[in-house]
């Protein structure tokens, strides 16, 4: 497989606002359909990261139009409406996009490290399901490992800086007295979760109310934290009651509908999901501040700044993992030269040395030998990658020492 056809192609924060991204936010149903679909788009190789900030599809591809005929194919969006705000990178741009994007130099916030897990879950589904052979496969660990290079190395993912440490640091400036104002969190999950432990952990509060669609997560999260939870049957009772509302439900349509809310009193709904589970109209509502993803980033504090300084240091460990990658491909397209040099080294000691034919010893010290000349072989295409000359070279190297 060249490495010039692996391609991407993804739109993100930089270039298209949340309610555009929201339009190609992938659901796990929906990536079921991309990947069920792949092969009549000629695709073997794939997998997508969709995430609050992005949206992206991965492949080998000769066209990498049929990613995002693909991608669109499954999402409400079209394929022009994607093309005016997407970018597309081929071969070694694509490489180091990816590279960049999991050690968070591609994030929103600089440094996010959230974006690790959606990866590898992004993987893993395309694992599961046929999608990941032996060069994604390779690439994904190259990523990841100097993610984690770069985690321990650096500081970029130093300090806490997060969508949901962005929500808590929000209403930590903005909410006076917060310790009188009642909390009111949608959605458990991965966000929510974090969202609820950094409101603990920095408002110092407990006045905080979960409730999730599957009450046990809810629940789990609320006896850890010794918080309270209540039904989903009962969130327009809920809503209303509540000072300030985190919502971080992803959900495909709304959870809080203008209609939900009847109170008069001051409230800060923060909506962390995406596409938006706020209905856009309760913005107009009086008394009412609603805040989105896209207004809670470009956080300028010191925490950033020292991880700005640190990306010298995280570019120069991608460069490295990067050309560790590129070599163990380059040399992966010689192993069927090699396979087949071994073979003939070892046709070339049976027919000159049939006497000895019999002789455990002597036929181990060859073995040996045969295996020592393939892998010198093997550095010399490494280092000049031409692996004709030195597949005769070898030939000759183990006639004249045999």
């Amino acid at each position: 497989m060249d490495i010039y056809k692996f391609c991407v192609a993804g739109i993100n924060y930089k270039k298209a606002d949340a309610e555009l991204r929201s339009s190609f936010a992938v659901n796990n149903d929906q990536y079921a359909s991309i990947l069920k679909n792949a092969p009549s788009f000629g695709l073997k190789e794939v997998f997508v990261l969709s995430t609050c900030n992005r949206t992206e599809i991965y492949g080998l591809t000769e066209n990498v139009t049929d990613l995002i005929s693909l991608l669109c194919a499954e999402t409400p969006g079209s394929v022009e409406v994607f093309a005016k705000s997407a970018y597309i990178k081929k071969g070694r741009e694509a490489i180091e996009h990816l590279f960049d994007v999991a050690a968070g130099l591609d994030s929103q916030i600089l440094g996010d490290y959230e974006i690790v897990g959606q990866i590898k879950l992004a993987v893993k589904f395309a694992r599961q399901h046929g999608f990941l052979g032996a060069y994604l496969d390779r690439l994904v660990n190259s990523v990841l490992q100097s993610s984690k290079l770069i985690k321990n190395n650096t500081a970029l993912s130093g300090g806490t800086v997060s969508v949901a440490f962005a929500a808590t640091q929000y209403i930590k400036k903005h909410v006076k007295d917060i310790s009188d104002k009642k909390i009111l969190l949608l959605g458990t999950g991965k966000i929510g979760s974090s969202a609820c432990k950094n409101l603990v952990d920095y408002l110092d509060t407990k006045n905080i109310t979960l409730i999730n669609r599957s009450p046990e997560k809810a629940i789990g999260l609320a006896t850890e934290l010794g918080l309270k939870t209540a039904s989903i049957d009962n969130v327009e009772t809920e809503v209303n009651a509540a000072d300030i509302i985190v919502v971080a439900t992803n959900g495909a349509q709304p959870v809080i509908l203008a209609s939900h809310i009847t109170s008069h009193q001051p409230k800060l709904i923060i909506d962390l999901s995406i596409p938006f589970n706020v209905e856009e109209s309760v913005r107009h509502l009086s008394n009412i501040q609603l805040v989105n993803v896209d207004e809670l980033s470009k956080l300028k504090d010191e925490t950033l700044k020292k991880r700005e300084a640190e990306v010298p240091k995280a570019k120069a460990i991608i460069a490295e993992s990067m050309q560790d990658f590129i070599e163990w491909y380059y040399m992966r397209r010689h192993v069927p030269m090699l396979k087949d040099l071994k073979l003939k080294l070892k046709e070339l000691h049976s027919y000159t040395f049939i006497a000895d034919a019999d002789n455990p010893l002597c036929e181990s010290r060859i073995n040996i030998k045969i295996q020592r000349v393939v892998n010198e072989t093997a550095c010399r295409i490494k280092e000049t990658n031409t692996k004709g000359c030195h597949y005769i070279a070898a030939i000759n190297d183990f006639i004249c020492t045999a």
